[in-house]
């Protein structure tokens, strides 16, 4: 083009994000505050960048937009606010999001603002915050709508409200005329399944009015390894396997549990078949960013220039933190082998090996912020509360289901996930 404006930059930004390309979106901006650019960000370049932050949990790219938005007076625009507040709701800061909402004023705080900030508790686990946010925004006269349901379940069942979360959900047709969908009906049976009601979450999808799909059967299956009910998890496996037969997580998930009880037959039933239909799983991935770059670890990772730094903190972990109470967990090591050996798989998983690094590299008051592309390892989980606690240090980790905050040998999941 031989004339770029503001509407063709932002366009393209726009569009790189929408397409998951963070770092492209996240250049072109930087190309843009560059001195000798001859067209600056508007406040919907700012909307247009800030997902592809959350995208990649890019925390402090996110931090320096922000202050870019305060320097050039953006920063009682509620559109910019509400937008800031998803990019640091999903970079795993809540603090950060609550503030941005905060700044909006009680006026301007429309459906939207309110939707983002009930959506962001609900990620954090945090939900009696959500449920007091959603009394709040009826309060000052704001209607919900299907999204504002959605973040309230999912924040009551990440939480174990159950209660809290049955009652909202009778509520939606008869005092909000919101009429259910197919996420409300999923976000129910996953509060009763993980309060360990799995039967009655059985029951309740057999009265869902619709044909239950993925998110529905999946939210059960989940469950079900808490609860190691095998019996109601070949039931969720089966309407998976048929519905999104080359989705490998449902595989893998029924492979698990098939393996914790030592049924190594079904096990290679399943593996067989996975090898057959050319199913792939997604390898698990970590990653954490420091001065702004991302180092993106796998598990047994050996490429990135300070593996031996970071296997030396590895190797010498487990004696500091048995020492503090540290009982390996060796169930969630999938394999056939000996506890010895079990023991040594569980030190290389992703999440470890990117804590490590952060430890390695970052200051003792900056926070470690990790994300996983699958759900966080029941022992890594154990594991980082101990680390939180000997070193001294504020963890949060972002799997692929919600937000785990480790401070002082706990965690803000209270072990309910």
């Amino acid at each position: 083009m031989p004339c770029r404006n503001i509407v063709s930059w932002t366009s393209m930004i726009s569009g790189y994000t929408q397409n998951g390309l963070a770092e492209e979106a996240l250049s072109l901006f930087d190309e843009m505050l560059k001195e000798d650019s001859e067209v600056k960000p508007n406040w919907v370049t700012i909307m247009s960048v800030l997902p592809a932050c959350a995208h990649s949990a890019s925390f402090e790219r996110g931090r320096r937009i922000n202050e870019y938005v305060n320097r050039i007076g953006l920063e009682s625009n509620p559109s910019v606010q509400t937008a800031l507040i998803a990019m640091y709701a999903k970079c795993g800061s809540l603090v950060n999001a609550r503030c941005c909402f905060d700044r909006i004023l009680e006026n301007e705080k429309n459906l939207c603002a309110w939707n983002t900030m009930i959506t962001a508790y609900a990620s954090h686990g945090q939900g009696l915050e959500s449920v007091s946010t959603f009394e709040n925004m009826v309060r000052a006269g704001v209607y919900p709508d299907a999204i504002t349901f959605t973040g309230l379940l999912s924040g009551c069942s990440h939480s174990g409200i159950v209660e809290f979360g049955l009652r909202y959900f009778n509520s939606m047709q008869t005092k909000y005329c919101v009429e259910p969908r197919h996420e409300h009906y999923a976000c129910v049976v996953d509060l009763l399944a993980r309060a360990g009601r799995l039967v009655e979450a059985k029951e309740f999808i057999k009265k869902i009015p619709m044909q239950p799909g993925p998110s529905i059967w999946g939210a059960l299956l989940a469950a079900c390894r808490k609860s190691r009910n095998l019996e109601i998890a070949e039931i969720a496996a089966k309407e998976l396997f048929v519905l999104e037969p080359e989705n490998s997580c449902n595989y893998i998930l029924l492979s698990n549990m098939y393996a914790e009880a030592g049924m190594w037959k079904e096990v290679d039933k399943l593996r067989a078949r996975l090898k057959c239909e050319g199913i792939k799983k997604n390898p698990g991935c970590s990653w954490i960013e420091i001065k702004g770059k991302a180092h993106l670890f796998l598990s047994g990772d050996l490429s990135h220039p300070q593996s031996k730094e970071i296997y030396n903190l590895l190797e010498a972990l487990p004696e500091k933190i048995k020492a503090a109470g540290y009982i390996p967990n060796t169930s969630f090591v999938l394999h056939d082998i000996s506890e010895e050996e079990k023991e040594q798989n569980l030190i290389i998983h992703s999440e470890k090996l990117a804590i490590a690094f952060g430890l390695l590299n970052t200051n003792p008051e900056v926070v470690i912020r990790i994300t996983k592309n699958l759900r966080i390892c029941g022992d890594c989980h154990t594991v980082i509360k101990f680390i939180s606690k000997i070193y001294e240090r504020e963890i949060v980790v972002r799997d692929v289901n919600r937000f785990h905050h480790f401070r002082d040998g706990a965690c803000s999941c209270g072990d309910y996930w």
